[in-house]
């Protein structure tokens, strides 16, 4: 069995695609045949030392993904083989074959395909999470979207304006501001350099945003607090690019609210994750989500897909295919 594995701590060019033993389905398990697994700023997290590290290397990246049982291990009665299914946090992904506990699936209905349904589970729920759970978007909020074309931010943009929320993006560069407005966005803000809190502020009519959804790292931090409006909240998340550093909570401004959104809070248990992937693949039914997949890359080009990543230059949400 192929897949890709880190052998180290480091840059891209730690990984390798490499033969690996084959593996069977352990009790609690379903062994999947892998047809899609999704790239996410975790597993370069994960390739940096951020995580995992309590697990020895050489070993094989990747969470989520999409693909058919193979084979059933002892105590699965939930799933058939043939079944298609969709997981959101199964280590290893990133590989032909994986066993993957039975809780951590969902079965895909027949109008969803597997890339689709690879798309949305990681990044999906997390702005699910985010939009209904973290900060219930109501009826005329405005929320301030950081990396309003990358893959979270297409789809809480989205999730907003289901809510009846407006939203403001922010992009790296103009060839991505299409794409964030084609995605719900009522006003599209061109920065890199962390510069975008007054117009965020002339945008509200001095008054700023209701929300602010911030993965983009130290950078932004105190741009996006200035963008809130009084007793706005602030949804910090993504550990790649770092956190802000020691808090003062007296010295907060504006009586703001800050937390660390992560979707494991929301979805605790199995039936949470099939009721909250089951109302993704609704939405995406009906018309109201649509699903950017900004790179399609072979298995073996997983460093490829890492690297496009890390350069901020992609859109929507990057899958590799075994």
């Amino acid at each position: 069995m192929k897949a890709v594995v880190m052998n180290g701590i480091g840059d891209s060019d730690v990984m390798e695609f490499v033969e690996r033993p084959e593996p069977v389905a352990m009790p609690g398990h379903a062994l999947v045949e892998v047809s899609v697994a999704g790239v996410n700023f975790m597993d370069i997290g994960v390739r940096q030392g951020m995580a995992w590290t309590e697990s020895p290397n050489p070993k094989v990246l990747g969470v989520e993904g999409a693909g058919r049982v193979l084979s059933l291990g002892d105590g699965v009665t939930d799933f058939a083989v043939g079944d298609r299914v969709a997981w959101v946090y199964a280590p290893g992904s990133y590989a032909e074959r994986l066993p993957i506990p039975a809780t951590s699936l969902v079965k895909i209905p027949d109008f969803i395909n597997d890339r689709t349904a690879a798309s949305v589970m990681m990044q999906g729920l997390t702005a699910s999470h985010f939009a209904t759970d973290f900060y219930p978007t109501q009826p005329g909020d405005i929320a301030l979207v950081h990396a309003a074309s990358g893959g979270v931010g297409l789809l809480l943009t989205q999730i907003i304006k289901l809510r009846g929320g407006r939203v403001i993006g922010r992009v790296s560069s103009k060839d991505k501001v299409s794409v964030a407005k084609d995605a719900g966005a009522e006003h599209v803000i061109v920065d890199t350099e962390g510069e975008f809190a007054d117009e965020v502020i002339r945008l509200t009519d001095g008054r700023g945003v209701d929300v602010v959804y911030d993965g983009s790292g130290p950078k932004t931090f105190m741009a996006s607090i200035k963008a809130l409006r009084r007793s706005g909240t602030f949804c910090w998340y993504g550990p790649v690019l770092g956190g802000p550093g020691p808090l003062d909570i007296m010295s907060l401004p504006k009586s703001i609210k800050i937390g660390y959104a992560v979707f494991s809070d929301h979805i605790h248990s199995p039936e949470l994750l099939r009721e909250r992937a089951g109302r993704l693949f609704g939405w995406i039914a009906d018309g109201s989500l649509k699903v950017t997949t900004g790179g399609s890359y072979p298995l073996k080009d997983a460093a490829k897909a890492h690297d496009d990543m890390a350069s901020r230059k992609t859109i929507g949400k990057l899958l590799l295919v075994p």
